[in-house]
């Protein structure tokens, strides 16, 4: 299976250019479908330990449906596959950049959600514009054990993201664990209280604001994705579903750029344009090529669909 690693703010993507399995040809969607339900062990195995590693978000580069497209992408992290994904396409950009299949300029790239477009500054700098993000619900009140009451709001950025404006704990590098057992904690109340996106999705995406730690910074953020890891980068999605939170509170104005950081310190450029019922979202980030390899699955390997931890 021939590979492309890179990463985009100190998260990892992981692009298939050969050796995945047959999609079909059908929509985006359809074909991320056929991924999730017939080949999980498959997608698990590529970013999972020993073959991946942790926070890895995988991408199957398929044919476009649209002609305009020069590429089609599906997402996966070692939990599910996934609708969209900021970093990964920012990624996807530098990859095929790398691979000298698009130069400097703007370019369209088809995803199971939606086209989406992206500018190509240099070889590592790019911008995403993201689909339309709107917020569904806000102030969400929950009851979490230890923590006490958690507000937040009910967005969509390509992903379903519950958004905490004012952590619990503090957003700090020093503090992931207790970072990533809020946010699990949120996510099971969140289920407990059936709470979800449109037509009864699943909120795996868990955002945890705080102040940021520098002078330019807009806010700090963390975010728990569905395998649990959390996102090294201040991730493109979430950041969408945060800018359509600030554009309906009245918080920022459209194409005013704010910077976002992320747990580590890694950042975002953001900015938006007024939607129909929400925002289009621009993120503007760096990803650089890391490794070209050929993945050898051996159909002996004990752990070929990777590691699994179970009680």
């Amino acid at each position: 299976m021939h590979v492309i690693d890179s990463h985009t703010e100190g998260e990892p993507t992981r692009v298939i250019l050969s050796g995945g399995p047959k999609l079909g040809s059908g929509s985006l969607a359809e074909r991320a479908k056929i991924l999730a339900t017939e080949h999980e062990a498959f997608y698990r195995s590529v970013v999972s330990e020993p073959y991946g590693q942790e926070a890895m978000v995988g991408v199957m580069l398929v044919e476009p449906v649209d002609p305009e497209c020069v590429a089609g992408v599906i997402y996966f992290d070692a939990a599910e596959v996934i609708g969209m994904c900021g970093h990964g396409t920012i990624g996807v950009a530098a990859t095929l950049a790398y691979l000298g299949k698009i130069d400097i300029g703007t370019h369209k790239i088809e995803t199971p959600v939606g086209v989406v477009e992206v500018t190509l500054s240099d070889a590592n700098t790019v911008t995403v514009k993201n689909v339309e993000s709107y917020r569904l619900q806000k102030d969400v009140h929950l009851d979490i054990d230890g923590i006490g009451t958690v507000s937040g709001d009910v967005a969509y950025g390509g992903n379903w993201f519950f958004i905490v404006d004012k952590s619990p704990v503090d957003v700090k590098p020093n503090n992931l664990r207790n970072l990533t057992e809020v946010s699990i904690k949120i996510r099971h109340a969140l289920k407990e209280n059936t709470i979800s996106g449109t037509d009864n999705d699943a909120i795996e995406h868990i955002v945890l604001y705080g102040p940021a730690l520098t002078e330019h910074g807009h806010s700090r953020n963390f975010v728990l994705c569905p395998d649990n890891a959390y996102d090294r980068s201040p991730c493109g999605t979430g950041s969408s579903a945060r800018l359509a939170c600030l554009a309906a509170d009245g918080r920022l104005a459209p194409n005013t750029d704010i910077i976002q950081e992320s747990t580590i310190g890694s950042r975002y450029r953001l900015s938006y344009q007024a939607a129909k019922i929400g925002v289009i979202p621009s993120i503007t980030g760096q990803a650089f090529v890391t490794k070209e390899a050929n993945l050898i699955v051996n159909a002996t390997d004990p752990l070929k669909t990777g590691i699994r931890l179970t009680e």
